[in-house]
């Protein structure tokens, strides 16, 4: 009869039993709280404005430790899901995630992931033109009234005020967003908002040339909103990117030609 192979015998003693299962990763309770809670809120048990059980009750159903479902209720108002006021008459109620919200969180993710500028101007070319469509179809006259508000800031401020115009600019994209009555689309646009305008001030951008063209390129696109013209207003914002983005890169190549002129390595253009 033939013996056992030796080695094979010496392989499968060697390996223990398992062995091959690989690492295995528990996830925190207080993680697993969370999203069990924001299933909740998300699928309509907790609407806005309603208070979520008291941290006493969450300890008592949920077998976990007070600290557990503290830290779970953190991470909740982190994701801006809830509002916690500590004290006798505290607790946590449910609220809507805001705009602002969502953009702080663009806003940090720009920033940690060093996103370029041009991934900038790519996101506006994306939605830019369809959020103009949209409003000249959807746009209601307190909409209209808005823009034009807007839009007789943003000319007296091109003249000599250029803080106030570049405030004024981020004011109007956000408001015609505001038109396209999309809640997606104006929410993406207020969440970058803010890097458009950090972009904006990048010295050598919004010359009184820029301004002057950025005002009469405005007042195109709301006139064929305001005339609900879709692909007029479509076409006109298409164009008014496509100059931002000119603007933009002769505005980064004239800050490195000066800074090898100092002598200074030109940094990445980076947000």
């Amino acid at each position: 009869m033939r013996s056992p192979d030796k080695s094979n015998s010496q392989a499968s003693s060697s390996t223990a039993p398992g062995a091959d299962l690989g690492p295995i990763s528990v996830p925190k309770s207080c993680d697993v709280l969370a999203d069990r809670l924001q299933q909740r809120i998300v699928d309509g048990h907790y609407l806005p404005g309603r208070a979520l059980p008291t941290e006493r009750e969450l300890v008592a159903t949920t077998g976990l430790s007070r600290g557990s479902v503290r830290e779970a209720l953190r991470i909740l108002e982190a994701r801006g899901l809830v509002k916690t006021r500590a004290g006798r008459y505290g607790g946590s109620v449910v609220v809507e995630p805001t705009d602002a919200a969502l953009g702080s969180s663009i806003h940090r993710f720009a920033k940690v992931r060093g996103v370029s500028l041009s991934d900038l101007v790519d996101a506006r070319r994306a939605l830019a033109p369809m959020i103009a469509f949209l409003a000249a179809m959807h746009r209601s006259e307190d909409d209209l009234q808005r823009l034009h508000a807007i839009s007789n800031r943003l000319d007296e401020a091109a003249a000599d005020d250029l803080p106030g115009f570049l405030q004024e600019n981020a004011n109007w994209h956000s408001a015609l967003a505001e038109a396209s009555h999309n809640d997606l689309l104006r929410a993406f646009m207020a969440s970058i908002s803010g890097l458009m305008l950090e972009a904006s001030k990048i010295e050598h951008f919004a010359s009184e040339d820029v301004r002057r063209l950025v005002t009469i390129a405005h007042r195109r696109i709301l006139r064929a909103i305001e005339q609900r013209d879709a692909e007029a207003a479509r076409r006109r914002a298409e164009r008014d990117v496509e100059a931002y983005a000119r603007h933009l890169e002769a505005a980064l190549r004239a800050r490195k030609a000066s800074r090898r002129g100092e002598g200074h390595q030109p940094a990445a253009t980076k947000l």
